[in-house]
């Protein structure tokens, strides 16, 4: 079992789904000390049992300005839009040394900023569903008050949860639209596949069971590899056999461009509710 990186109860305010993706990876991860406030008592009470203490706002107004005033970390997964006025509520009951995490998407480190009091720390997160199962992919970005060794607490804790991005704040929005959402893409595939399996004549359960494997099996050969996907696709591609005759067909269609394409929508929007 890991030690904390932080001196500290570490907090989430919000219990959505990313949320509670965080606090179930760092459960996973054997940190003690967890805690999360939730607008409901009904969804305090999916963390009984768990190890994280949960409080409500319907039970308790004050949760979240109690839940953070001894906190080393301070994670505030509400919706983008509440964000600096869940920042105004706790100010002033936030330790002195505290660094708050803020995953709104969209939200530049300035706007937020002048909701809390002055010099705080404020760090930009961008992770992942996977950290659930500590294999997500966190993108960073640090405002300009937090210390070198603040935020190296707060990269070691997200490292808990699989890999660690830091980026300039620009760029976090990318992170956003390769990392955030890359799970629903695969995800999207997999429904894709499976569904093309199933008119292949194979039932749905089947389909859907071998896609997900056929998936998993070459990532986890990636992994245990080391080789480039390039490398390993050519691998299993003989000339002139039948993967080489599928991977003709994505290359008519232009599989890289859509790609791009699907990126370059996700950015447009993130600049949409950033301008908001």
């Amino acid at each position: 079992m890991p030690s904390s990186p932080v001196t500290g109860p570490v907090v989430v305010l919000g219990g959505g789904s990313l949320g509670s993706a965080i606090l179930s990876g760092l459960a996973a991860a054997g940190l003690d000390g967890l805690r999360t406030t939730t607008r409901t008592a009904a969804s305090a009470h999916r963390y009984d049992g768990t190890g994280i203490d949960a409080t409500s706002v319907e039970d308790d107004p004050d949760a979240n300005r109690a839940a953070v005033r001894d906190a080393a970390v301070v994670v505030v997964g509400v919706k983008p839009a509440g964000t600096a006025e869940m920042l105004r509520a706790i100010g002033d009951a936030l330790p002195a040394d505290a660094v708050v995490v803020t995953l709104a998407v969209g939200t530049p480190i300035a706007a937020l900023e002048p909701a809390l009091p002055e010099g705080a720390a404020l760090v930009r997160a961008m992770p992942n569903t996977p950290v659930r199962v500590n294999r997500g992919v966190t993108g960073l970005a640090r405002g300009s008050a937090v210390a070198d060794e603040r935020f190296a607490e707060v990269r070691s804790l997200f490292g808990l949860l699989g890999e660690v991005v830091v980026v300039p704040e620009e760029r976090i929005d990318a992170v956003a639209a390769v990392a955030g959402s890359g799970p629903a893409y695969v995800y999207l595939l997999l429904e894709r596949f499976a569904a093309a399996a199933v008119g292949l004549g194979f039932e749905r359960e089947d389909a859907e069971r071998m896609v997900a494997a056929t998936f998993g099996g070459a990532v986890a050969m990636g992994d245990a590899t080391g080789e480039a996907p390039a490398v390993l696709r050519r691998g299993v591609t003989s000339p002139g056999g039948t993967t080489a005759a599928a991977v003709a067909v994505f290359d008519e269609r232009d599989l890289g461009g859509l790609i791009a394409d699907a990126l370059d929508g996700a950015m447009r929007r993130a600049a949409e509710l950033a301008a908001r």
